[in-house]
């Protein structure tokens, strides 16, 4: 039963003395929400009897542009309402004219990436499934960076700008809290931001911290600027610290009463040093039954070593004894944020089956803890409008699809429905015509085969594979159609060799212009959420070409499987759990079964030809079914076949299932009853 707790205690916000905000946020609703779901998930967190989740993760991406917007009747920022971005082809007049104008709600911007989007997509289903659970994360205030393309130099990182006291849904505590940082107080705003199930009738709260405080100091301010701020190993730590030790302060001030703290990576690993100040070691031994952690990469760079001598600039001598018992690494001088989130957790996860076996094999001593729970995506927030009406109006066939995504393997039932094929195609095509009309002033057409590759920029996703030989694929294009190639995707500013395969893009992009009748390429600017629902839902094909064993999972295939574009992939990740299941072409290097290999050994050369094999095929098939005349025929194409194939298979790579998996290995929660 709902409590009729005063509004005014229950999110103690600092907006609600400003009367502006009441036209947003009173006593019956928080924006569009009843008020009554927000006292009722807050009511749950503070109740000692009911079992609670506190998720840290240094990025959070929840794509309020494209899924849940929150609308505000005060005046929003322009910063946060649109953007302008340019794009870089092998067409120099229509880059040198011409903006992509999006004017949408631009994303919160405290996320990076797949990390973070996985994060976000972690919170929706955690409230679809109305489980207790509260978000730790960091109010970035200058988000991560804008993007900037200079053909001589690749890549040109900038501030991104943009106005959290306007944005909607976001809002002020009164409660502040301090964290030390050496031998300096830092004082933290608390910020909150509810994330609601795809019905409006549970919500999961999102706890960000802010330096951003006028009694600091400068530089403290700047602590929580930039997203994976790199300028120095301090600056690491520390925003490392905030995170550990800032979530778990932040929680304890609000009193909220939390039974398991799960750590999405190491980047929050210092809460354990935390909660185990001034505990006995059984005591401690205790505590690690209330730390869950989730390893996400197998990359060198994706674990965090620290110095100690660095560490000792920030951290006490008693934090940094426990830091050395519990994360030391190989290199006595270092403290590794891995070895620490994995001994002060009780339950260790991998994020898929094939990424299971290899941190297996990379941390043997933890070979027991360790198990595998494979990654999904949000399916309310990246169905594309068109199928979730396709999906709607078979709902006879797909019930409660959104509650029950299994439900997709139903599509089977349909698989000689010609009607049901027909319609298919058209939502494909919709879909298609809506990206392409973005991206009209390039000239880019919804009947030429059209691929993406689209991602962080990290040198072992192999950002440039399929421009490796581009005689290749204008032999294709020349022998089945043109091909159009869409690329996006950020390199860190301090990931100096992922920016240098940007610039390798460019200068190759530049030199096609020749070829532009047979082959169009475009890297657009400034890849964020609302750009991926475009291109997912949008391309004939997705492409995915990590180096093997390198990615732990990836989601953005997930997402495109959905909306029944098919996969060109390397075997690697979510991938290697969908190998039989028909849903486009796999290629290139397979390591032997139990080994890793070297992520610098990149494969270029061999693997760009067996990418170009497969492509052959799919380009191919593409037309055949874009150019057949007869209907019946083109609808029962092996390509359609393989679209739905796509659909079925996306009713297993969701964060439905995986959030289910979650709870029942690890959590233990009990849904909250409205």
């Amino acid at each position: 039963m709902v409590q009729k707790t005063n509004i005014e205690n229950l999110i103690n916000a600092s907006v609600l003395n400003n009367p502006t905000f009441r036209e947003d946020i009173n006593e019956s609703k928080f924006y569009n929400i009843p008020m009554d779901v927000i006292r009722n998930a807050e009511n749950n967190l503070y109740n000692k009897k009911i079992r609670s989740i506190a998720y840290f993760s240094m990025e959070f991406g929840l794509a309020p542009s494209v899924y849940n917007t929150y609308e505000s009747q005060t005046n929003i920022s322009e910063v946060n309402k649109k953007r302008d971005f340019e794009i870089f082809s092998n067409m120099k007049q229509m880059d040198y004219y011409h903006l992509v104008h999006v004017h949408k709600l631009v994303d919160m911007p405290i996320y990076s990436g797949g990390l973070g989007v996985l994060a976000g997509d972690t919170l929706k289903s955690s409230a679809d499934l109305k489980l207790p659970m509260i978000g730790i994360g960091i109010l970035w205030n200058k988000g991560y960076f804008d993007q900037k393309f200079c053909f001589h130099f690749g890549q040109i990182p900038g501030e991104f700008s943009w106005d959290p006291a306007t944005y909607p849904g976001l809002i002020k505590l009164n409660n502040t809290i301090d964290i030390e940082i050496g031998d300096n107080s830092v004082n933290f705003y608390l910020w909150k931001y509810y994330v609601p199930s795809f019905d409006k009738k549970h919500v999961v709260p999102l706890l960000l911290l802010d330096s951003n405080h006028p009694a600091n100091e400068p530089w403290a301010k700047e602590l929580t600027g930039q997203l994976y701020n790199s300028t120095s190993v301090w600056w690491k730590i520390v925003q490392r610290k905030i995170l550990g030790v800032g979530g778990i302060r932040a929680l304890e001030t609000l009193g909220y009463a939390i039974d398991l703290y799960h750590l999405n990576e190491g980047h929050a690993a210092f809460a354990f040093l935390e909660k185990a100040k001034g505990m006995s070691d059984a005591d401690i031994l205790g505590l690690t039954q209330k730390f869950a952690y989730t390893c996400h990469t197998p990359v060198e760079a994706g674990h965090d070593r620290l110095p100690i001598s660095e560490m000792q600039k920030v951290f006490s001598p008693e934090e940094i004894e426990m830091a050395k018992k519990y994360g030391l690494d190989e290199n006595p001088n270092l403290i590794n944020l891995t070895i620490l989130a994995m001994n002060a957790s009780c339950h260790v996860n991998a994020v898929a089956k094939k990424h299971e076996e290899v941190t297996k094999i990379q941390f043997p001593s933890h070979e027991e803890k360790i198990r595998g729970i494979t990654n999904g995506i949000h399916i309310p927030t990246w169905v594309s409008t068109t199928f979730e009406n396709l999906f709607n109006e078979y709902n006879h066939i797909f019930v409660n699809w959104k509650e029950n995504p299994e439900i997709f393997s139903n599509i089977s039932k349909l698989q000689s429905d010609i009607v049901f094929r027909t319609k298919l195609w058209q939502a494909h095509k919709q879909n298609k015509k809506e990206l392409i009309t973005l991206l009209k002033q390039w000239m880019v057409k919804d009947d030429v085969f059209t691929i993406a590759w689209a991602r962080r920029a990290a040198p072992y996703k192999r950002p440039s594979l399929v421009l490796q030989q581009t005689n290749k694929l204008i032999e294709i294009a020349k022998k089945y159609g043109p091909i159009q190639i869409l690329f996006a995707g950020k390199a860190h500013p301090n990931d100096f060799v992922g920016s240098d395969n940007i610039k390798e893009i460019l200068n190759i992009i530049d030199s096609l212009g020749k070829d532009r009748d047979y082959l169009k390429v475009l890297f657009l600017e400034n890849y964020d959420t609302y750009i991926a629902k475009q291109l997912i839902s949008g391309v004939d094909v997705w492409l995915n070409n990590p180096l093997p064993p390198f990615e732990a999972s990836g989601t953005s295939g997930m997402k495109a499987i959905l909306n029944g574009v098919l996969q060109l992939s390397t075997m690697d990740g979510w991938v290697v759990e969908a190998a039989d299941k028909e849903i486009g072409e796999i290629f290139g290097y397979i390591p032997q079964q139990g080994m890793i290999g070297d992520e610098n050994d990149l494969k270029m050369i061999e693997d760009s030809s067996s990418l170009y094999n497969k492509l052959e095929f799919m380009v191919r098939d593409y037309y055949n079914v874009e150019n057949i005349q007869d209907e019946e025929k083109k609808h029962f194409s092996p390509w359609i076949d393989k679209m739905m194939n796509c659909i079925e298979t996306s009713g297993f790579f969701n964060t439905s299932r995986m959030v289910t998996e979650y709870n029942k290995n690890i959590w233990h929660q009990k849904p909250i009853i409205n």
